[in-house]
């Protein structure tokens, strides 16, 4: 086969192919989305009786409200889980059996579905299998406040959270409180046991709002923190600045780091990357100052930094309009870049080429490897719209879950049930532009191939050939290319201009 590539093609932003307005008559709240097998998992909390699409009455106040979409969006089943007061659900995972578990915070004492008295707020985790139903759960905490905020299952089996605690040593919790508030790590096993847990802050407010697992099993953790040089804090804050911590398999701290500007930071969520290193998402109103190498454009924008595996900047991008973005979601995409989201009510100016549709709208912005905005799309009706979570569809499209209130406006085709609705919408795949600056061609054959790759093309350009993983294998600009070395398999070839501006990717395979 013969591969005849015309140059100069751009990745364009995605198109709504359909979306879904969930709620009851009162206040629902999303909070997280995941992809499955048949399509997706969702939740928040929730304080509606039955209406709208709740089909379970509140068992208190506010209670877990989880459902099940099918891959069109539409409500297979639902799961309305509580005590007698207030259970907000913050996070939520698949895991390798087919179910889901998820947590948050709980104020109810044994009633409804709670099955432990709560301690003054507590973490609250459940498992549940693949249609919904409960199969363990467990109330985690001290005496004070505890709330949870990520868990995900790890690779033993078991799970790991991350949340925030003011308790002292009481209930649950071993270790005393080193300020105002800390980060709170537990890890359980497999049925929800606590194997170990550790609290790590300094002498004033630190937030931890994402946890993950590492490539080498051990943790990266992130959130906020204005503490000084205290208990395990080993830089002073300026203001509220980001805070990211390398934990070891056990628990114990490898590594920190604190990055801030003069104002305030907020530091949402970390991704680990292709590379080994890690992206970090939130907003900040700093300017130039500290470690923030760019003015805001005005309010809170979104700032995305990217570090190495050790935790040193390689590069950052402040991206935002003249009034306020707030990041909450990032995802690295199936081609090495990454897709970030949040909310953003701000016209166009700075980076932002789209117009408010109303109060608040969803903003979904692509960046390349180094942080270059590639494309942006503004979504929302006329009120507040935000985006949550954000996954990659296995077509290359993207599933975006938020909130809304807005009413049947802007792209907004479903009214509001009632207050605040979860709002799913799933995009289109990229699409591919053209542009007329570079209109040479590039002939790549054959491919497949056994060994040699020819490359013909009359620009000034280079390539490399990268393998599913995102790590680069070659580099050149010659046109015969020895691909011995390579093992059988799927490959992509990047192709750029002199600038290094990034002008098309193509899969090629080697036998």
């Amino acid at each position: 086969m013969i591969l005849n590539i015309s140059l100069g093609f751009s990745q364009t932003a995605p198109t709504i192919e359909w979306q879904n307005t969930i709620g009851g008559s009162e206040q629902d709240n999303f909070t997280e989305l995941r992809i499955v097998n048949d399509g997706y998992i969702i939740g928040g909390y929730s304080r509606s009786d039955i209406s709208g699409d709740k089909t379970e009455n509140s068992n208190g106040v506010f209670d877990y409200w989880i459902l099940k979409l099918n891959n069109a969006g539409n409500i297979e089943w639902q799961n309305t889980i509580g005590g007698e007061s207030d259970e907000d659900t913050f996070t939520l995972s698949t895991t390798s059996d087919g179910g889901y578990i998820i947590g948050g915070h709980s104020e109810s004492q044994i009633s409804g579905d709670k099955t432990e008295v709560s301690n003054n707020g507590d973490f609250w985790v459940l498992k549940l299998d693949n249609t919904g139903n409960i199969e363990w759960q467990n109330t985690i905490g001290g005496s004070n406040g505890d709330e949870l905020n990520s868990i995900s299952q790890t690779s033993d089996g078991g799970y790991i959270l991350g949340g925030t605690s003011n308790s002292p040593i009481s209930f649950d919790k071993t270790e005393a409180s080193l300020g105002l508030r800390d980060y709170w790590v537990v890890k359980l096993d497999s049925t929800g046991n606590i194997e170990w847990q550790n609290t790590i802050g300094g002498n004033n407010v630190d937030i931890l709002s994402s946890i993950k697992e590492t490539n080498d099993n051990g943790f990266i953790i992130s959130g906020q923190s204005n503490s000084g040089i205290s208990g395990d804090k080993t830089e002073d804050s300026v203001g509220v600045d980001y805070w990211i911590i390398k934990l070891n398999s056990i628990g114990n701290i490898e590594w920190q780091n604190t990055i801030s500007g003069d104002l305030d930071d907020y530091l949402v969520t970390t991704i680990n990357t292709n590379d080994n290193g890690f992206i970090l998402g939130g907003y900040s109103n700093s300017n130039i100052s500290g470690d923030k190498t760019e003015n805001s454009n005005g309010g809170y924008d979104y700032w995305v930094i990217k570090l190495n595996s050790i935790g040193n900047i390689e590069w950052q991008n402040t991206i935002g309009g003249n009034n306020d973005e707030a990041l909450t979601s990032l995802i690295q995409t199936n081609d090495g870049k990454y897709v970030l989201g949040g909310y953003s009510n701000s016209n166009i100016s700075g980076d932002k080429t789209e117009d408010s549709k109303g109060d608040f709208d969803y903003w979904l912005v692509k960046i390349d490897e180094t942080g270059n905005l590639i494309w942006q799309k503004t979504i929302g009706g006329n009120g507040s719209d935000g985006i949550y979570s954000i996954q990659q569809t296995d077509d290359n499209g993207f599933i975006l879950g938020g909130l809304s209130n807005s009413s049947i406006s802007g792209n907004k085709t479903e009214n509001s049930n009632g207050g605040i609705d979860y709002w799913v919408l799933k995009l289109s795949p990229e699409t591919l532009s053209i542009n007329d600056n570079f209109t040479k061609n590039i002939t790549i054959y054959p491919n497949p191939t056994n060994d040699i790759l020819n490359i013909i093309y009359e620009a000034n350009i280079k390539y490399e050939i990268i393998n599913q993983l995102g790590e680069k294998v070659i580099s050149s600009q010659e046109k015969v290319v020895d691909l011995n070395s390579l093992k059988s398999g799927i490959y992509y070839i990047k192709v750029t201009d002199e600038k290094d501006k990034l002008l098309i990717t193509k899969k090629i395979i080697k036998d």
